[in-house]
């Protein structure tokens, strides 16, 4: 039989009894009126009562946990993401699961949402909330952001059984086209670069265009992870991207210099002066840190860039640090690696992400392709021709002539040369 205790608990609030429909006690906890409680407590108790006769459906697993505090579900989300949400069971990135955690945090806020009930039929506030940061600036891919955090925790829910469905199944994602392109440096700039910046820089930059691992990466490289056998870089699931183990190669000479500067200890040191404020911490830094990675590594970049004199933003894009990775995967394929090769030096999930994405053009590297089709196309002969009219000074081939085997003299426009030409130009 349905009832509430007598006393109030600490919170002012009372507790209250059922009768569920397998016939055992179940309590819970009410509002700080008796009466009301009392009343919830036969409310519920007359609807187990219908269950068990036949009268109405056994409740969905989701109607127990629909009163549930919106930011308690939230915490145990976050702690199933922190410790077995990531790629093959393992945990999150700590820069992942700060996003979704603020992220969630600034949804309870903007929703007003109190319990887990309070997400349902949310898509259209969802979007409007989205319009907004959109008309304050944001891009797609922030936009996409924030909504992917919301949904995934939705998803999530519906997959234990704490909700019947998911409210943002038909949300539309932003478009995500970039605003800004990086841009790949040139050589001669990468080349100044290193110059103006100072060694432990230096050596981050020559790694970053040698390898195309990210800032965090680069940041969580030990000295155990300098494999000078195999004139690389050991690189460990935790903390890369895609959440896979592999191996890095580095040019010989970079190894060499980075083996010096890790038996030297300088970028430890480096850590403890950056870290030197008594609320710091070195946490996420190993032990024994390889190179010493800023905590805005962009912010460097740009004092770099300006030592050295080079543009951050051109008409081909802008620079910043990730700007290193594009360079480093336009090196490659102007290296002549295949694609496969390509795909797997910068570790992507497909070609189309390093080809497409990443990889840029440059127009006097298309010039000399050009020239390279031309010698394998023009006969030798139209070469040699065309390359004495140069030394001489002489104007570019009358294309109308070409077609007679006729071209102009310099000295006289009007008078005709014959040019011998063999098959399948010969008049």
């Amino acid at each position: 039989m349905a009832g509430v205790r007598s006393k109030p608990r600490s919170s002012g609030k009372y507790t209250g009894w059922y009768t569920d429909a397998r016939g055992r006690q179940k309590f819970f906890t009410g509002t700080t009126k008796k009466g009301e409680t009392l009343r919830m407590a036969e409310r519920l108790e007359d609807d187990h009562r219908q269950v068990r006769l036949g009268y109405r459906p056994a409740p969905k697993s989701a109607e127990k946990h629909k009163s549930r505090p919106f930011k308690d579900v939230a915490a145990e989300y976050m702690a199933w993401g922190e410790s077995q949400g990531g790629r093959g069971g393992r945990p999150w990135s700590k820069t992942h699961a700060r996003m979704r955690r603020s992220h969630l945090a600034w949804w309870r806020k903007r929703l007003g949402l109190g319990i887990l009930a309070d997400v349902g039929g949310i898509l259209s506030r969802v979007e409007k909330a989205l319009r907004e940061l959109e008309a304050k600036g944001r891009t797609g891919k922030t936009l996409n952001s924030y909504a992917d955090s919301l949904g995934s925790l939705c998803r999530w829910c519906v997959e234990r059984g704490y909700l019947l469905e998911d409210p943002l199944a038909d949300f539309e994602h932003f478009d995500k086209t970039p605003q800004s392109i990086r841009r790949a440096m040139t050589r001669d700039e990468i080349h100044a670069l290193l110059k103006a910046a100072p060694e432990h820089r230096r050596l981050v930059y020559e790694v970053a265009f040698t390898s195309g691992l990210r800032a965090n990466e680069l940041r969580s490289l030990s000295v155990d992870d300098l494999d000078a056998e195999r004139s690389g870089l050991v690189l460990h699931a935790e903390w890369t991207k895609n959440r896979r183990g592999g191996f890095q190669p580095l040019p010989k000479s970079l190894i060499e210099r980075l083996s010096a500067f890790a038996e030297a200890g300088d970028a430890r040191e480096l850590y403890r002066r950056a870290f030197a404020r008594k609320d710091a911490t070195l946490e996420g830094i190993p032990k024994q840190p390889l190179l010493y990675v800023p905590v805005h590594p962009s912010y460097a970049l740009n004092r770099d860039l300006a030592s050295a004199g080079i543009p951050k933003q051109t008409a081909l894009g802008k620079l910043d640090f990730h700007a290193c990775r594009v360079a480093y995967v336009s090196l490659v394929q102007e290296a002549g690696a295949t694609v496969k090769e390509t795909q797997a030096l910068a570790r992507h999930s497909t070609p189309d992400l390093s080809l497409n994405i990443y990889a840029r053009t440059r127009e006097s590297r298309l010039s000399e392709v050009a020239e390279m089709v031309g010698e394998m196309v023009i006969p030798a002969e139209i070469q040699n021709h065309s390359r004495t009219l140069q030394a001489a000074g002489a104007e570019a081939l009358d294309v109308s002539a070409i077609d007679t085997g006729l071209t102009t003299s310099q000295d006289d426009p009007t008078a005709r040369v014959r040019i011998p030409l063999s098959p399948p130009y010969s008049p």
